[in-house]
Formats: C-alpha cells, structure tokens, sequence
C-alpha cells in the first residue's frame, strides 16, 4: 500500500519539471492523479507515462488565470475519480520571468498577467478544492512558492510579490480550515534544475548560483517531489502552515558565504577568481 491509495489529487502545471515529478511521485505511491497544464500535449505526455507505471490518471489542458477553467477542471476530477483530497499548486507563469525587472522597468502587464497566474490561479483552485477536501473529511495541500519569495533581487519583481503573498495566502488557508482537517504548506524551491531553467541559465550563471548553495550539487524536480508528497502523506499530519525551504541552504548563510564568510581560508580555492570572470 502506497502512502495515497484512495487519494485523488490535482497538481497543476503538471506537464513537465517540478509539478510532472509530483504527479509521478503521487501516482507510484498509489494515488489518482488529475494531471493540470495550460500545454495540453504535455498534460497528456505525462498521463501516458502514470499509465504505463500502472498509475492513475486524467489530463487536462487549462489556464489557471481562468476562473471557469478551474471550476470545470474541478468538476471533471469529481466525476471521473469521485473528489479531491489533495492539491499541488505548482502553475506558475514562468514565461514572463525574462520580463520581469525592477520596479520602475517593469511592464505593469507583466505584474498583472503574473499575479493573475501565480496568486489568483491558486486562489481560484483553493478555492474549488476546499469543500471537495471537506466533505471528503478533510485534505492537505501545497502551494509552490520559491526562494524568491523569501528574499529580495535585482529583478523579478512580480514573481517574487506573487510567491510572497502565496506564504502568506497558505498560512491563512491553514488557519482558516485546519479544524476542517485540511493542512496547507507551502514549499520554497531554490536553484531547480529543471529543463526550461537549464535553457534559460548559460554555465557562467549556474556556478554563480551554485557558490551560494552549501550543497555541491543543484536540486533535481524529484528533490521537490519528494518533499511533496511528504507534506500531502499522513506522514506529516502535524504540519501545517509552514514555508519549507528545498534550496540546498541557499538561503542559510551569511551574505558573504560564497567569499569565504568570516575566515578567508574557509574560502574554496579559486572561488573568487572565477566569480570574478563571470
């Protein structure tokens, strides 16, 4: 028995990267999983995959930015599984992130069409899934915030507003129906490898990124998924209302880490050099 035999969950933005791993990890531990993603293709390519694993699943293409999307994604995981017991909002619209810039560069389209993505869409499916959950006895659920919700930066304005006020947004979900048995987390990812990100980041930008991590190695999608399916399992029945950082102790340091922090022979060999080249 899998930790989510009887369970049925919607993972938005499933088609690919960190919320195809959590549709994948969900779907072998046992559970039915409606599979969310505005690329339809997508959504079906990971479907195929659940089903060749002998899994459990239905794909749907759908704009979470949609209220009537949503609201018909929801009923179409009612009728064909029988309810929602879990949720992982992992949509986000990262296609606008290379328009994302600082405060007075920023295209006031890009903060909205995020916001109406990142913020809206979550509450949208929230908004569906909890009196599914309640009258199921209960659910957990997961918002996909980010690292950058948690610190500042030289850009990226919106995405980082939106995953802000997605903590936000998930600790009052936790206070509002806990009693109801539903628990909501929200989970930061850092430096993800996943392979839109590989195409966006050249190798002079991951070993920037990589200096500040205390790990020696980026996180994978499965990193993610694992974390995941620990907070939606039963085995994390007493967590709720938490932001979990998964960044490889990006965030856990002093500023000045990746120059040695408070000992320069603490300082990795050549680190400085090669920061400096790029």
């Amino acid at each position: 028995m899998g930790r989510f035999e009887g369970k049925v969950a919607v993972v938005t933005g499933a088609g690919a990267g960190i919320g195809k791993a959590c549709a994948l990890a969900i779907a072998r531990e046992g559970g039915k999983v409606v599979v969310a993603d505005i690329d339809g293709s997508a959504a079906i390519a990971c479907t195929a995959q659940i089903a060749a694993e002998a899994g459990h699943a239905l794909a749907l293409a759908m704009d979470i930015a949609d209220a009537q999307a949503v609201a018909a994604l929801f009923e179409k995981a009612e009728r064909h599984f029988g309810g929602v017991d879990l949720l992982v909002n992992n949509a986000s619209a990262m296609h606008l992130t290379p328009r994302d810039r600082t405060i007075l560069d920023l295209d006031l389209a890009v903060w909205d069409q995020t916001m109406a993505t990142n913020l809206r869409g979550t509450l949208l499916c929230c908004r569906q899934a909890i009196p599914r959950m309640i009258a199921r006895g209960g659910g957990a659920i997961v918002n996909m915030s980010s690292c950058q919700g948690l610190s500042g930066d030289t850009a990226q304005t919106s995405y980082a507003a939106s995953k802000a006020a997605m903590n936000m947004l998930s600790a009052s979900l936790a206070t509002q129906y806990g009693h109801a048995q539903i628990r909501c987390n929200a989970v930061a990812p850092g430096l993800i490898m996943t392979e839109r990100l590989l195409a966006k980041l050249d190798e002079c930008m991951q070993r920037h990124l990589r200096r500040h991590q205390l790990l020696p190695r980026v996180g994978r999608p499965e990193d993610v998924a694992a974390l995941v399916a620990f907070l939606l399992s039963d085995d994390a029945a007493f967590i709720t209302g938490q932001v979990v950082c998964i960044d490889g102790g990006m965030l856990a340091h002093v500023p000045t880490y990746a120059d040695g922090g408070n000992s320069p022979a603490a300082r990795p060999a050549g680190d400085t050099a090669e920061a400096e080249r790029c």
